[in-house]
């Protein structure tokens, strides 16, 4: 098999202001490398709104039309074509980690930023990791009553350098050029001991978030808004008669972020393999897919039950790509938002940065009463905070919970009562959750 090189992709830039960049990978193929592929496409706020997707078994040929999610997004095309080329199958990819000095494996770290309080503080700083490449994990904020913040980060680096020196500069660099004076201090270390995880969720709060099948023709008793609604009509057909050695999938339904992603990771995780593939939208704003597909191990999909099963997957993973949900929890109320784990452990990118946006657009601030208890809140911020102020505990959590025989990717956020929202308010807390939704897939 021959190596993949620089040229293996290719971005051609958009010739006018909101035409699509024209990305082109050309390398050797595995199973799951299109969902490899829509996933860092996806991670760097782009939307595809066509594709072409062609392979032999042995080397493959993919063509995405991409633009940004968001006027504003700054889009780092280098970045991008260096974290395609790091997907490419027998590619060292030299030119894109510094090789001889990067870690084995990917580390943890603890970014630990001290600033001045505001709404929408978590998004801004969140916003900025994402341009940096780096992945949150885990997020602890605590407020002073004087409004000082301690905000905790836990996160690894796509580019495997946050071990050097430069690296850590620059984003604290960057940090503090978006959130300007109200930054104090900002430091970045080795994290220690660090799990995934946390406390058990509510069974009213697991039964909302992980049902896979849905009774009586409707989907769950969340509010559902127009567009999920059109969602529910998404078409899925299965042929044999077009080839005698594919299966052709026909898919057309409503269109939303990560779309292609979320198909391509569920015949993933099915084992089923893309010989060709084009992805079309139209104006009014649906997706026509044509997949011609095989096993992994060359046969067609000429099981009807497991042309069933499939068909069914692909449908709820178009419905309910994302779970969103508002349950109490104890004296406060709390937002939670899941996603399904990839069998190879990963979960969905941008998550976190759209649910923190979402809030921010409501002007909700993610809340706690409860306490972290001061000698550990000393040593992660090494004295930063008096021992005389106790500082009001904030967490917006971030751990895997396993239900109905898969893994998921949790969020839980506790929020703050507002006078324009009351969240004892059924119709208040429906808002948010369409907001969070609506945010999540690109409507």
């Amino acid at each position: 098999m021959v190596a993949a090189s620089e040229d293996s992709v290719v971005i051609q830039p958009a010739k006018r202001a909101g035409e699509p960049t024209v990305v082109t990978v050309n390398c050797p193929d595995q199973t799951g490398l299109g969902c490899d592929l829509c996933r860092a496409i996806l991670d760097f706020g782009l939307c595809i709104t066509r594709g072409d997707v062609s392979t032999d078994g042995k080397w493959c040929y993919l063509v995405f039309w991409v633009v940004p999610r968001s006027t504003s997004s700054n889009i780092q095309w280098p970045s991008l074509k260096n974290r395609l080329l790091s997907l490419c199958p027998s590619c060292s990819i030299p030119f894109y980690f510094d090789m001889a000095n990067r870690p084995m494996t990917s580390q943890m770290y603890l970014l630990k930023l001290f600033s001045v309080d505001r709404k929408g503080l978590l998004h801004d700083v969140t916003k900025v990791l994402c341009e940096l490449e780096l992945t949150i994990h885990r997020v602890k904020v605590s407020t002073t009553p004087d409004g000082r913040v301690v905000d905790l980060f836990f996160i690894t680096d796509a580019m495997e350098l946050l071990h050097t020196k430069a690296r850590r500069d620059d984003t604290c660099g960057r940090l503090s050029a978006v959130l300007g004076e109200s930054v104090n201090s900002c430091e970045i270390e080795l994290a220690e001991s660090f799990q995934h995880g946390f406390s058990s969720l509510p069974p009213a709060a697991m039964e909302e978030l992980f049902r896979l099948e849905m009774s009586g023709g409707e989907v769950c008793s969340q509010s559902l808004s127009p567009e999920m609604k059109r969602l529910k009509k998404a078409d899925v057909n299965v042929d044999n008669s077009l080839s005698h050695s594919h299966t052709l999938i026909q898919i057309h339904c409503v269109d939303q972020k990560g779309l292609l992603y979320d198909i391509m990771r569920t015949l993933k995780d099915c084992s089923i393999q893309v010989a060709y593939g084009r992805f079309l939208s139209d104006k009014r704003g649906s997706r026509e897919v044509d997949l011609f597909v095989q096993h992994s191990d060359g046969k067609k999909v000429i099981d009807p039950d497991k042309q069933d099963i499939l068909s069914s997957r692909l449908k709820l993973e178009m419905l309910h790509p994302l779970r969103v949900a508002i349950a109490n929890r104890g004296p406060d109320v709390e937002l939670l938002v899941a996603n399904p784990v990839e069998l190879c452990g990963k979960g969905r990118p941008r998550v976190f940065h759209d649910v923190t946006l979402a809030l921010k657009l409501l002007g909700i601030c993610i809340f706690s009463v409860s306490k972290m208890q001061l000698p550990l809140l000393h040593y992660l911020t090494r004295s930063k905070t008096s021992p005389n102020t106790i500082p009001c505990y904030v967490q917006a959590e971030i751990g895997r919970h396993t239900a109905f025989e898969r893994q998921w990717e949790v969020y839980r956020f506790l929020l703050d009562d507002s006078r324009e929202l009351p969240l004892a308010n059924s119709q208040a807390r429906s808002q948010i959750v369409d907001r969070v939704r609506r945010t999540m897939m690109g409507w």
